[in-house]
């Protein structure tokens, strides 16, 4: 019998005792580590990033813009990415998907049955006709932007209409959705003072949760609201990949240092 993405997560991360999520956002221009300096030794480099954060991550996501930036060999590493985790952790393919539903079944096919990913980020602002065709697949997860990090989220996402914020009507229409257990949300750990609201509208909703290091985002709430009665996973992508002088012992150790302050608001 297939499980449900949900169950799935909920495996992994207590298999590992994690809910640390790696974004693997890199950007040639931008690397501290001076022996990366092309495509070749990137994509090298984070295959062995993988391999040394993977006892201890429950969660990889590649935005995709950082792939498709350099065209088909960018393209290439995310499949190398797929197939270096090889099933021994979720992978979301942070990809922001959402259009009309005949488009959305390509979107669908492309990261679920070509590049393998567990799960996606979807763009709701075209309804649910533009999301229903990432959840035929209950073994997949879609990952429903609700409440971003972003300075300029509030010129959509706090519309109140009806006694209601929009984002609210988002996590709303993510629990009306969810009939095979794989529909989560994105909440950004920025957003603190309205967490609280978006979980009592459906508590059992998996969350993806950016903003943390770089973005100042709070860790310690985060990851209580996050994973109260359900699964919070927490996303660092600089404050891992790139810190210190970007070797792989420091981003082992700061994965580690981040895993272990997760761990501590779970298991206290």
């Amino acid at each position: 019998m297939e499980i449900s993405y949900k169950k799935r997560l909920e495996n992994v991360c207590n298999k590992k005792k994690s809910r640390l999520c790696i974004g693997l956002d890199f950007d040639l221009d931008t690397m501290i580590n001076p022996k990366i300096k092309d495509l070749n030794s990137l994509n090298s480099f984070i295959l062995d990033i993988i391999d040394s954060t993977i006892d201890i991550c429950a969660v990889y996501k590649p935005n995709f813009a950082f792939y498709e930036k350099y065209g088909s060999k960018g393209l290439k590493i995310l499949e190398n990415i797929i197939s270096q985790i090889d099933g021994k952790c979720i992978t979301i393919a942070d990809a922001k998907r959402g259009d009309i539903g005949n488009t959305s079944k390509m979107y669908a096919h492309s990261i679920f049955k070509y590049y393998n990913f567990d799960a996606i980020t979807i763009a709701p602002y075209m309804g649910s006709d533009s999301i229903e065709p990432f959840l035929l697949d209950k073994s997949k997860g879609a990952y429903i932007l609700c409440l971003t990090s972003n300075k300029s989220a509030k010129e959509f996402q706090y519309k109140y209409n009806e006694n209601s914020y929009l984002y609210q009507d988002v996590a709303k229409l993510a629990s009306d959705l969810n009939n095979n257990d794989n529909v989560g949300l994105v909440v950004g750990a920025t957003n603190v003072s309205k967490m609280q609201s978006i979980k009592e509208i459906d508590s059992n909703l998996t969350w993806l949760v950016p903003g943390i290091g770089f973005q100042g985002g709070n860790l310690e709430e985060s990851v209580k609201i996050s994973n109260l009665k359900s699964i919070g996973i927490i996303n660092v992508s600089r404050g891992i990949i790139y810190c210190k002088n970007q070797s792989i012992d420091d981003i082992r150790l700061s994965a580690i240092k981040y895993n272990n302050a997760i761990n501590r608001f779970i298991y206290e």
